[in-house]
This record gives structure tokens, C-alpha cells and sequence, in this order.
């Protein structure tokens, strides 16, 4: 079996694809395009997804030369050891090349996690048309746009809302991070790429500087980031302000984590860059506001391309912005505020911050629009989203394996 996923989020979920198909087939072998959590399930991993995890237009140009030397080296693994079924988590810019050459090979294609496509490079509509056999979405818009053009598409649910909540207490995890349990906590997620966390760590970390006396800030590693390099480039010497010495910004409070869910949990109010983590935020029930900076071509390429099909009805903000955080486009109106580009500054999220770190309708209204988002991502069966894909992926090899029996039968 073949698997591919680049990010964090693809990474938790191929791993979780990998226990369960594993419980059901003990001699499943698999290998791929994955993370330490996908290799720690059993993916022989011909690239690592840390190596290739890039963003934007123009930061995926500066990296194609290496990022299409490993793409190479997956085509030719695929080659060589022809898997059954392929599994595609996300990650569309190299997935959906992949899937092109699954489908020369009549290897059929399960893809999870749909690409955005929806809302921009809508050309690439018809590669799904053409190259994935069954495609398993996680929000409920999805379903109906896929289905309407023609896509075997399933609703499964997403796999952050079928999580139970954390259970470590709050004294615990205070101990096990050097946290005073008295004081309120702010999550800071600046993404799960290193070229998001640098472009959004900066406005973070002056953040945590503006409000240092009265809070501490957890920084939860994603599994695709070196904790140390991380850690290294936020208390080694500032390359923002020179004129700051190191020694300060170590006295920010700022405690680097494992586990973004427990810091949801346990968190006052977050600060997420716009992603799998806005999702993640939202069924936890954290208060939070969402981030992001790009290069500025990236930015404006963007605001040109993105268009939202009638399945999802979204309306420009004042600065002409459409919503890009999934809560807001789930719950069809916007509930977390969005500070993007040069409205990203640390005035801008402590002032958007405020009324949700304090008791008051504001912080309980948006508790109670996460808590309907969370429901509407539940799954809508009984099966987990997981299950749904690999009984989607055994119904593919039964198929299979009944199509080679007729096909041997007919050549006697």
C-alpha cells in the first residue's frame, strides 16, 4: 500500500489510517510520503514530509528543484513495488501529480482530506475527475460540491471532532511544563510549516512581550518542526529587534509543547495561524483569533484567485477579504475574527484577544458557535472518519481482486 501526506495534520491522520488497517490486515506492508508519526505506525517512508513541506506560490518556487527530485523518487518507488491501493492525504501540489501516475498504473486512488480546490485553481477539479477513484471529505460542504460534479464523494466527518477531550488536570500539566496554575494561559500555533512559524512567530512572540506580565504562552511544536531549532530561533539573538537582547525575550513565559490539543484545553484564548489548527481550536471550545502572513505576491495572487462556489456562501470583509478560516466558512458566517497580512500586528490580535481572555458575551458567544461548528463536523455514521476510509480503501481491493479473478477466469 502506498501512502502520502506532507503536513502535520496528514501526518496524525495517515498514522491513525496505519493502526487501523494494520489491526485488520497484520501483513499489511506500506510505505510513502509521510511523518515521524506515519513512520512510527509502520510507513516505510521513501521521503520524509519534513523535508518537502512547504507553502505559498513563491515558496514552493524557491524549493522545486528539490522538491521534484523527491517527488521522482517516490514515482519510481511506486514503480518498483506497485502497491494495491494508494492512500493521498492533502497536500494537492504534490498528491494530485501522484495521483496521475497511480492512475497510468490502474492503481486505484483513495484521497482523504480534500484539496481547497473549492475555493481556488479550480482546474484542478477535473484531475480529481479523472485520477481519484473514491474522494473522503471531512467537511460537509464538500460532499455536495464533489457530488455535483460528478464525484464519488463521501462525507466521513473530521477526525479532530471524534477526539475525546484531554484529560490531563491542569496542576499536572503546569508541572510538566514549568507553568504557574494560577495564571491565565495563551496558545500561540504560528503553523506547522517552519516557513509559517517564521513568517508568523515574530508578531507572537511581541505579543507575548505586550501582555508578559499578566499571562504565560504555550507554543505547541507541530511534529513536522525541530523543537530545538525552534526554540533556538526564538531565544537565540532577536532577528527582529537587535536591540533586544536574548535574556528578554527568554523572560516571556513562552513554553514550547508537544501536544496542540492539550494546550487548547487548557488554554484561556488562543492566537492560530489559518489551518488544520483552526479546526482543532474549534472543537477543543478554545476562544481564539486567527493569523496569517505570506509573501505579499502569494497574498495578492490569492485574494485574485479565490472563489467559493455556491455550496458556501461567504461575503468580502471590510478590506475586501473573503473568510480563508474553516470555522467561518463551516458555520457560513464569520465567528473568529481573521487578522491577515498587514492587519496581523501584535495591536491588532491583543485588542481582538482581550474580550475573549475575560468573562463576557463576547468570549460566551463564541464558545457556544464553536460548539455548533463541532457538532456539524461530527461523522455522520456510526464508523469513526478513519474507519470510514480504510472500509472504503478493503472495498476498493475487494473489488479489485474480484476484477482479477474474472479477468484470470477469462483468459483460460
Amino acid at each position: 500500500m502506498f501512502l502520502s501526506a506532507g503536513e502535520a495534520s496528514g501526518d496524525l491522520y495517515g498514522a491513525q489510517i496505519l493502526a487501523e488497517l494494520s489491526q485488520r490486515h497484520p501483513n499489511l506492508t506500506s510505505f510513502g510520503l509521510g511523518g515521524t508519526q506515519m513512520e512510527a505506525a509502520g510507513l516505510d517512508r521513501i521521503v520524509r514530509a519534513e523535508d518537502v513541506a512547504h507553502m505559498g506560490i513563491t515558496e514552493v518556487i524557491r524549493h522545486m528543484p528539490f522538491i521534484y527530485g523527491q517527488y521522482r523518487r517516490l514515482v519510481v518507488s511506486i514503480k518498483r513495488q506497485r502497491p494495491d491501493v494508494a492512500i493521498l492525504i492533502d497536500f494537492p501540489d504534490v498528491n494530485l501529480r501522484l495521483a496521475r501516475e497511480l492512475k497510468k498504473l490502474n492503481i486505484p486512488v483513495v484521497y482523504f482530506v480534500s484539496p481547497q480546490l473549492w475555493a481556488w485553481k479550480r482546474r484542478r477539479l477535473r484531475w480529481v475527475q479523472q485520477r481519484v477513484t473514491r474522494m473522503m471529505v471531512i467537511f460537509p460542504f464538500e460532499q455536495l460540491f464533489y457530488r455535483a460534479r460528478h464525484v464519488d464523494a463521501t462525507f466521513v466527518g473530521h477526525p479532530l471532532a471524534e477526539l475525546p477531550k484531554p484529560t490531563v488536570s491542569r496542576e499536572d500539566y503546569a508541572a510538566r511544563h514549568s507553568l504557574d496554575p494560577a495564571k491565565p494561559w495563551i496558545a500561540l500555533l504560528p503553523g506547522s510549516r517552519w516557513k509559517e512559524v517564521t513568517a508568523n512567530i515574530e508578531v507572537m512572540v511581541e505579543l507575548a512581550h505586550r501582555l508578559r506580565q499578566g499571562y504565560e504562552f504555550l507554543l505547541p511544536v507541530a511534529s513536522t518542526i525541530d523543537p530545538e531549532k525552534l526554540a533556538a530561533y526564538i531565544a537565540g539573538p532577536d532577528p527582529w529587534w537587535p536591540a533586544r537582547p536574548a535574556a528578554e525575550l527568554q523572560k516571556l513565559h513562552i513554553r514550547l509543547v508537544p501536544d496542540a490539543r492539550e494546550a487548547l484545553h487548557h488554554a484561556r484564548a488562543s492566537v492560530v495561524a489559518s489551518g488544520t489548527a483552526t479546526v482543532q481550536a474549534a472543537v477543543i471550545g478554545n476562544p481564539f483569533v486567527v493569523v496569517y502572513r505570506v509573501s505579499a505576491l502569494t497574498f495578492r495572487l490569492a485574494k485574485r484567485l479565490i472563489r467559493y462556489p455556491q455550496e458556501i456562501p461567504a461575503q468580502p470583509d471590510a478590506n475586501g477579504n473573503l473568510p480563508i478560516a474553516m470555522v467561518n466558512l463551516i458555520a457560513g458566517r464569520r465567528i473568529v475574527p481573521e487578522l491577515l497580512q498587514e492587519h496581523f500586528t501584535a495591536e491588532t490580535v491583543a485588542s481582538a484577544l482581550r474580550p475573549l481572555l475575560l468573562d463576557g458575551p463576547q468570549r460566551d458567544q463564541m464558545i457556544a458557535d464553536l460548539a455548533e461548528v463541532g457538532s456539524i463536523l461530527r461523522p455522520p455514521s456510526q464508523f469513526t472518519s478513519i474507519q470510514q476510509v480504510c472500509d472504503a480503501v478493503e472495498a476498493l481491493l475487494s473489488r479489485n481482486a474480484v476484477a482479477g479473478g474474472l479477468n484470470a477466469t477469462a483468459s483460460v
